[in-house]
């Protein structure tokens, strides 16, 4: 696996299209897809509106369907 697990997630996400909830460390709760990401941050849709949110703000992204993602074996 040449991607790191934060990549590969949020390349899956985008590719499938899920739906997602997003937590921030204020706890405020947000709730799109993600179109979009780079190393700092991620741009999330919902009804046409689009929101940019800063990784270092981001608690958890919870999507709404299962994300296969590959595992390296154990060590």
């Amino acid at each position: 696996m040449n991607e790191n697990i934060q990549q590969s997630f949020l390349s899956q996400v985008v590719d499938s299209k899920a739906g997602v909830t997003v937590y921030l460390t204020n706890g405020v709760k947000l709730q799109g897809c993600v179109v979009n990401y780079d190393h700092a941050c991620i741009l999330l849709a919902r009804n046409e509106h689009a929101q940019l949110v800063y990784k270092h703000a981001i608690s958890t992204i919870l999507p709404d369907e299962a994300v296969a993602l590959e595992t390296a074996p154990a060590l």
